[in-house]
Parts: C-alpha cells; structure tokens; sequence
C-alpha cells in the first residue's frame, strides 16, 4: 500500500514539477509555442494513425481500395484521412519554425536538447515517408522506388541491403507490409525521445529571447504559459480543421489519386513539400553516392552547431550580418523546395546547385560572421 502512494506521488510530483511548477523565463515569446504545439500534433497523428488502421489492408492489391472505402464508407473516415494527411504537414510546419527559432536564438547551445530534437526530426522524416508509401498511389509506388533505390549508392553492399529491404526483386507486398509495420511503430519511438528531449530541456531550462541567463526571472508554467499554449492550440486545430474541410488537397500531389502501376511512369516524380530542399540537394550532386551524402548531410549538419567557435556569441538578434544571413537562408530554404518541385533541367538544375552550395555555407560560416560583426560595430564605436 505505501509503496503505491509513494508511487502515485512521484508520479504526481514529476508531472507537478513539469507542467505546473516549472520555473520558466519571463520574457519568452509566442515563437516558444512551437513545441508544445508538435506535442500537439504527434498526439493527433497518432490518434487519427491508429483509428485509420483499423480499417486499412496493408496488400498490394487491397491498400488503395482500402483507403477509399475509409473515405467513402467509414464514418468520418475522410476527416480521419484528411486529419492525419494535413496533420503531417502541419506537424513538419512547425518543427521547421521550431528549428528556425533554436538557430536565431542560439538554443543550439543546450547541447543535449539540441542533439535530441535533430534526432526526432531524422525519425519524424523517416515517419512520414513510410507514411507516404502506404496509399499505394503512383507517386507513393515511384517515390518509394526512388529513396530506397538510394540506398544501392553504398559501396560494395548497396544492392544487397536494397534487395533486404524491398523482400524481393522490386517493391511488393513484403515492401509495403513493413513498411505498415515500421510507419506503425516509429510514432512510439518519437514519442519517446521526446520525453528524452524534454526531460533534457527541463535540466537546463528554456533559452530567451536575450540569450542570457534568466535564472532571477522565472515565473510558474501555469497558468501563464499553460493558457498561452492552449490559445496555439485552440489556434492550431482551427487551421487544421478549416484546412480539412475546405482545402483537403492543398498539400497533395494529383498523380497520386492513380493507383500504384509498375508499368507507367509519372512524367515527374517529387515527393512531399516537407522533403522538397533534400530532394533538391540530393539531385544537384551529379554524383549518386555523393548526392546520398549531402541529402543525409543536409540534416546532420544540425549537429554541428553547438560544437563551432561562439566568439562569445549570443544569438542572432544581437548581430545585424547573422540577421541578414538568417532571412537568407530562410529564403534559401524556401528557394530549394520551389527548386524540389520542379522539373531535373536548366535552369533549374544550376539554381538548385547554388542554393545548395548556399544553405550549407551558413552553417559553416555564421559564428565567423558574428565575429565580424563584432569588429565591425567596436571600429564603428
């Protein structure tokens, strides 16, 4: 009996001390809703993901049809469809606002937090190009037959691990099976490491819009932030359901409302907005292997962040080059998944080999900048 109220009270003091009594800075702005609201999201996905499998058959000849009895059939089949497919796209809006916002604020410097956050993005792509796959469209076949084939770029073993992976000769039923089963299971494993990213986060605390230490100016999680976090909720469900009901195909590609057919070949094959600046980095390498390696390369370069030269820098806001070469790179990122949709010709091809070269030269050169800034506005002194 003791040891089960003593149990239920550690439990009720972890979630007292992370949700009720959590000191957190005083000048923290909207941008540090982002987080919570990815709580948010991943919670719906895997509400709608496994009220949608109860109804899909994971068989190359039963999933597209599936999928259009959930809509046609089910009781509010299609709002579970169109919540979980514009769910991802609201999920990876956010989780690139929430990275966009760790980098103008220098919460890179939380190593462990920054280090675990880079990790859930890896497997929340990974997610969602599983998820892809399971429609059994044209463009999930072509797309999946494209990425996986990738995987034959590494040296001496490539092909063999792509036969591994597929079941056979080509993409099957074994293929779309495990796929099922892994786009089942990898939500869990992100869930998970995200108590790990949090539990991380509330070692060190949250950053601030100053960078400093903010350890005198902290006030209780609720109810300040909890009702903060709640109106982006509110907010964000608003979105999510006016763009479910109004404008469920926005996000879409049309040539995956054709079943999967091996033997036809879509004129262009690009997969969802979310992964758009990979794929345009991946395709500016002429080289296969080499282009494998800059598309991994382009989110592992996350990592290095926390490890560069500071020059005692602070965060982009103090700095008006790193503001610039922010805003750049935004436009940079923007500009390569325009790039992703397009066609593999001129020019598109060359606009997409620049703005590659480009998106992984801030990474390499922001903490340089900042000092320049800095001997730049002493002479200006």
């Amino acid at each position: 009996m003791k040891k089960s109220l003593l149990k239920k009270n550690s439990i009720l003091n972890i979630m007292n001390s992370s949700l009720i009594t959590l000191p957190t800075p005083l000048n923290i702005s909207i941008m540090w809703n982002f987080g919570s609201l990815l709580g948010m999201c991943l919670a719906a996905q895997i509400t709608t993901g496994l009220l949608l499998s109860l109804h899909y058959c994971p068989n190359i000849n039963l999933a597209f049809n599936s999928i259009t009895h959930i809509m046609q059939n089910v009781n509010y089949g299609w709002m579970m469809r169109f919540s979980h497919m514009n769910g991802a796209s609201m999920f990876f809006m956010c989780m690139f606002i929430h990275i966009g916002r760790g980098v103008y604020f220098n919460s890179f410097l939380f190593k462990k937090t920054w280090m675990t956050g880079v990790t859930i993005m890896l497997l929340s792509m990974a997610t969602a190009f599983l998820g892809y796959v399971l429609p059994w469209g044209q463009m999930s076949f072509w797309g999946a037959t494209v990425i996986t084939n990738l995987v034959s770029a590494i040296p001496l073993i490539g092909k063999t691990v792509v036969l591994w992976l597929w079941g056979g000769f080509s993409i099957n039923n074994a293929t779309l099976n495990r796929f099922y089963s892994f786009h089942f299971i990898a939500p869990f494993v992100v869930m998970f490491m995200m108590i790990i990213h949090l539990f991380f986060l509330h070692e060190t605390g949250s950053s601030n819009p100053m960078g400093l230490n903010s350890n005198l100016f902290k006030i209780p999680f609720n109810p300040y932030y909890s009702l903060k976090d709640l109106m982006g909720f509110i907010l964000m469900l608003m979105m999510l359901m006016s763009t479910c009901a109004l404008y469920p195909y926005l996000f879409s590609d049309p040539e995956n409302y054709n079943k999967a057919n091996p033997m036809i070949t879509p004129v262009h094959i690009q997969p969802e907005w979310y992964f758009l600046f990979a794929y345009a980095i991946l395709r500016s390498i002429p080289n296969k292997l080499g282009g494998v390696v800059a598309l991994i390369m382009s989110i592992l370069i996350l990592m290095i962040m926390p490890m560069m030269p500071k020059y005692k820098f602070k965060g982009f806001k103090f700095y008006m080059f790193n503001q610039i070469m922010f805003y750049m790179f935004i436009s940079i990122f923007i500009m390569l998944t325009w790039v992703g949709a397009k066609p593999i010709e001129p020019p598109y091809l060359i606009i997409g080999q620049i703005y590659s070269t480009m998106y992984f030269l801030f990474y390499i050169t922001y903490p340089y900048i900042s000092k320049i800034s800095d001997k730049w506005i002493m002479n200006f002194k």
